[in-house]
């Protein structure tokens, strides 16, 4: 009786557990993105490509970034406001490798755009740290 109480009850936790863990690398993910896009801010495009996921790192050369950063990005001026819109857990992406990603969209304000969304996608990399396989501004 004990033991089928508690499988009963390992079988029912189990599902919490793992929102549980989904909720914490949601904010794990969060916090890296943010870390992340306030380098972008400051200009400190090395800085963005060093801390970013090896992925990251081997579909753009450190100049190639800075390049598209200062045609696209600064000309949107300062930030004035970002917040998070969305945030989805993922597996897979269309044309990156299966692993642990969070789609991230933040509703953002700049001094020249009034309204734009950022997509962030921080990845778990092997050693376990979330760091920023993608951004796209539109």
């Amino acid at each position: 009786m004990w033991r089928l109480m508690i499988t009963l009850l390992v079988f029912l936790l189990a599902p919490v557990s793992l929102i549980g863990q989904e909720s914490v690398d949601k904010k794990e993910a969060v916090a890296a993105a943010e870390e992340w896009l306030t380098m972008v801010d400051a200009g400190a495009y090395d800085a963005s490509w060093d801390s970013a996921a090896a992925y990251f790192k081997e579909a753009v050369t450190p100049e190639n970034w800075a390049a598209s950063l200062k045609a696209f990005r600064e000309p949107l001026g300062t930030l004035i406001s970002r917040r998070v819109k969305v945030s989805e857990h993922r597996t897979s992406l269309p044309g990156a490798p299966d692993g642990e990603y969070v789609v991230i969209q933040f509703v953002t304000s700049f001094e020249n755009k009034e309204s734009t969304v950022e997509t962030v996608t921080p990845m778990k990399d092997p050693d376990g740290q979330w760091r920023v396989s993608g951004y796209f501004i539109r």
